[in-house]
């Protein structure tokens, strides 16, 4: 069974702790960081499954990089949690970015454990997906070759066929 890893970005230490510890006892692999760089930089050296964040780091909204991260790994699972009272505008926006969950503080961790679970379930599916789609197309490539050979091939063995 491979163990998936799972990326914490939160500010505060003490979020951070409590959602490792509580990953951690569910067999996860887990990482945390207190800046969005770091976190960048993970996705570089590990191959991340979900990514824990806050809504705000000081000026940034990491919604916004969660789109551009979402471009490169369509299938990562991203959940979001924050203590702020979204506008309905602003909740659109973040949840257009990509963003799978959204929860407000404080959550618990059996609804973090139980949304995480469902949120790998569809990432193992789309992965999945990602490669019958690669197989797929590998063999009606395969087929176009060979029905372009056996073409060529049955115009060089009928006899009616002239090069004039």
């Amino acid at each position: 069974m491979s163990r998936e890893t799972i990326l914490i970005l939160d500010r505060e230490h003490h979020s951070q702790w409590t959602l490792k510890t509580l990953l951690e006892g569910e067999k996860y692999i887990v990482l945390a960081v207190d800046t969005i760089e770091r976190a960048l930089q993970n996705f570089k050296e590990f191959e991340v499954a979900s990514l824990i964040t806050e809504y705000r780091f000081g000026h940034t909204r990491t919604h916004e990089i969660i789109r551009e991260l979402k471009k490169s790994f369509p299938e990562l699972y991203v959940m979001m949690v924050t203590d702020e009272n979204l506008e309905t505008k602003a909740y659109r926006r973040v949840m257009r970015s990509g963003i799978d969950d959204f929860f407000s503080k404080p959550i618990s961790g059996e609804k973090i454990l139980i949304h995480l679970k469902k949120g790998l379930r569809q990432r193992k599916i789309l992965i999945q997906k990602k490669r019958l789609e690669q197989r797929l197309s590998v063999i009606k490539a395969n087929r176009s070759s060979r029905e372009i050979a056996l073409g060529m091939d049955h115009l060089f063995h009928n006899k009616s066929f002239r090069i004039t």
